[in-house]
């Protein structure tokens, strides 16, 4: 497309005044930059962080993790497969779910629960001596 055509689709004036049209168009195109450098910062970064964090914590789902699924149920993970995961609801009930419908991670393994245990007894047990 020559400029002609160009300004004359943009309604831009004919002739001598090309720069100036030029610098119009400049001027229109700020407002939009600006927006959606707005959008990116505001909405599309903050989102694919939390991606990045999700996906960072489904990968390293491991045996021992307390979990919360998407439906809310609360479990233990027994196994850890490809694409799915068993957890452990009560003493007789594994159920299988994909890896995408944990929503979180409430502890780490069963050993960091021991820690946090052995943690308060040794202070109990100073505690008494005192």
């Amino acid at each position: 497309m020559d400029t002609f055509a160009f300004h004359l689709l943009m309604g831009a004036p004919q002739g001598g005044a090309e720069a100036a049209g030029s610098a119009g168009f400049l001027t229109s195109i700020i407002p939009f930059a600006f927006i959606i450098l707005i959008f990116y910062f505001l909405i599309i970064r903050p989102q694919n962080k939390k991606r990045k964090d999700t996906e960072r914590m489904l990968s390293s789902l491991k045996k021992g993790d307390r979990v919360v699924t998407i439906g809310g149920i609360h479990g233990t993970v027994q196994n850890v497969k490809d694409t799915t995961v068993i957890i452990k609801v009560d003493d007789n009930v594994k159920l299988e779910f994909l890896r995408s419908a944990v929503s979180s991670v409430v502890t780490a393994s069963k050993e960091g629960k021991e820690d946090k245990i052995e943690d308060k007894s040794e202070q109990s047990s100073e505690t008494g001596k005192s």
